[in-house]
């Protein structure tokens, strides 16, 4: 968590001048009861008006100054909370955005959400109250104190008793509610993975009616959460009325020792005022004091889990090559060396290579769990085309995945242009790869921006070029304003047959040497998806196609088809070829297809 304070560092100023300016206010405010003092006693006492008018006016004077004073203050701690918070939010961001699939899917969706926007208020504010509080709170308590003793020693022995009274009070509450928190923070996560699942599944929701069963579900979550908060609540309600009760007490005694005082000529009335003064703020203090445990054990809470998301480093990073020092590639050909690239860490193709090698890769999502790749070994070449097909798990979308690094493979290596992509920057390697996932998504803003959301360059006609190899062109010239129709959020507007089209327009208009298309076309029909087979053939050129599908129709034209069966090859070849040798890829024909057109 203390790596955390590195945030803070542009506002230095900020959190100096801020407790600096609070500090003086906190003086003012402590000398307050010892100029009531004198005006008891030398100017009520004495019947001397003049002088308690010059004092009345010292004390305006002190209070308009330690107003003055507050105000710069809170200037400066809005500052430098804000920024902290928005540096650090950023930060998180640029992190997370950083973060492999694998630690995506550890932290979970939710949870990041949480982190960036609940956990890092609750820091903002710590660091408000920091600033604003953390100085004063406690040099009022202190110097109140150090003030009675000076008012009367004997009388503020029993200040000095009440303080360890409150020290056990403060471990008490803080020793039971700082675990709280973090189950509560934890808790919250879990209602946002509920509330996100409800949200983003309405529609399956609805179609099961299941509308109940996750209202109840969301309930018992939500109650969970709610029981959790009550209990911390009850402990930390207990800071306030406790602490009171003890400095009260205090006072009681203070009251009753303070007449004998008097009594005996010892203390005066206006002492006396102001030592109730005192003793005053200094419970006022503690209350504050007892909000901002509150305030900072939650922070601690909030910043141990934005530490823990910060402190987890990405399992895939770039190329490591040092700038300057040739890359080696491997190859059946043997070793070559690239040259080395002055001050620029990029890698430069190698020609007479494949477009993409799988040697002898594996690869499983957990490390003690079960392969989902098992020592694959492929070889495509450059403007080839692949077909993918396999059963439901057989590893066909997790081995496309590996090819733009979204996860990196166990054993083995795979290379793209001769160059193994661990070397890559991946900025560079995802440049040449585009890649329509199985699940459409899309961005507001209009029908044009999205397909330019992988090439911001791209032209008017490139960019209808590449609607039209996707086949939306056709449906986007209906749209109310054409390519300029505004898309909601996710493009909810739209059918899932379309959403995927545009998906492909996007990865075609950024050009890419290598397109993978992971199940891309499961909500096209036959005669869309024949169309846009063919506008692929027609605009691929050198383009290297990786199609991912569960239809035979799909993959059947492709210059060779892969066929994968637990996560291992289970035939490899043209799709007469494995009608003759791949028991696998028969099935599957003969689940979708009839005898003729299985040969046809």
């Amino acid at each position: 968590m203390f790596k955390l304070v590195g945030f803070l560092k542009p506002f230095r100023k900020e959190t100096i001048a801020g407790p600096f300016f609070k500090l003086l206010e906190a003086i003012l405010e402590l000398l307050l009861p010892t100029v009531v003092a004198l005006i008891v006693n030398n100017g009520i006492g004495r019947g001397d008006k003049t002088y308690v008018l010059q004092m009345g006016l010292l004390m305006i004077g002190m209070a308009i100054l330690g107003y003055g004073c507050s105000l710069v203050c809170q200037h400066y701690a809005a500052r430098a909370s804000q920024g902290f918070g928005t540096n650090l939010r950023n930060a998180l961001f640029k992190h997370i955005s950083s973060l492999s699939y694998t630690e995506l899917d550890r932290f979970g969706t939710p949870s990041l959400i949480n982190r960036l926007t609940s956990d890092v208020n609750q820091l903002q504010l710590a660091v408000a109250m920091l600033i604003r509080l953390v100085i004063r709170a406690p040099f009022i308590c202190v110097g109140a104190i150090i003030m009675a003793m000076i008012l009367d020693l004997k009388l503020s022995l029993i200040l000095l008793v009440a303080a360890p009274i409150i020290g056990v009070i403060l471990y008490f509450i803080i020793s039971r509610t700082a675990p709280l928190y973090r189950r509560y923070q934890g808790k919250l996560d879990r209602m946002g993975s509920v509330l996100s699942e409800n949200l983003t599944g309405v529609r399956v929701i609805r179609a099961f009616a299941k509308g109940r069963a996750e209202q109840k579900r969301f309930k018992e979550t939500s109650e969970d959460l709610t029981g959790t908060a009550i209990h911390v609540g009850r402990i930390a309600a207990l800071l306030n009325p406790a602490t009171s009760l003890v400095v009260n007490g205090a006072i009681i005694l203070i009251l009753w020792a303070g007449g004998l005082h008097i009594d005996s000529g010892s203390l005066s009335q206006g002492e006396i005022i102001a030592f109730i003064n005192y003793v005053t703020q200094i419970l006022l203090a503690l209350i504050v004091v007892s909000n901002l445990v509150i305030i900072f054990t939650k922070a601690a809470s909030s910043g141990a889990r934005v530490s823990e998301v910060l402190a987890t480093e990405p399992s895939i990073a770039d190329g490591k090559r040092i700038a300057g020092a040739p890359a080696r590639v491997e190859s059946s050909k043997g070793t070559s060396t690239l040259p080395a690239d002055g001050a620029q860490s990029s890698v430069t193709p190698v020609s007479n290579q494949p477009a993409i090698a799988f040697e002898s890769v594996s690869f499983g999502y957990s490390a003690t769990g079960e392969l989902a790749l098992d020592d694959i070994s492929l070889s495509i070449a450059k403007g080839e085309t692949i077909g993918i097909i396999g059963g439901t798990g057989s590893g066909k979308s997790t081995l496309v995945n590996l090819i733009p690094r979204f996860y990196d493979a166990v054993k083995g290596s795979i290379r793209v242009n001769g160059i193994d992509v661990k070397d890559y920057q991946l900025q560079e390697l995802r440049r040449l790869i585009g890649v329509v996932p199985q699940k459409a998504m899309l961005f507001t803003g209009t029908v044009a921006e999205n397909i330019r959301w992988g090439n911001p360059g791209a032209t008017a006609e490139e960019v209808a070029e590449a609607a039209q190899t996707a086949q939306a062109a056709e449906f986007i010239t209906k749209l109310p304003e054409g390519y300029n129709t505004v898309l909601v959020r996710g493009g909810l507007n739209l059918s899932g047959g379309q959403k995927q089209r545009l998906t492909i327009a996007r990865a075609l208009a950024s050009k890419p040497e290598i397109l993978i298309l992971d199940d891309s076309a499961s909500a096209l029909d036959y005669a869309t998806d024949a169309a846009l087979r063919k506008g692929l053939r027609e605009t691929a050129g050198d383009k290297t196609l990786l199609i991912v599908s569960q239809r035979v129709s799909s993959v059947r034209h492709a210059d060779r088809i892969l066929v994968l069966d637990d996560g291992k090859i289970a035939g490899l070849g043209t799709h007469e070829e494995l009608l003759e040798t791949c028991q696998v890829y028969q099935e599957v024909c003969q689940s979708q297809l009839s005898g003729e057109e299985a040969v046809s």
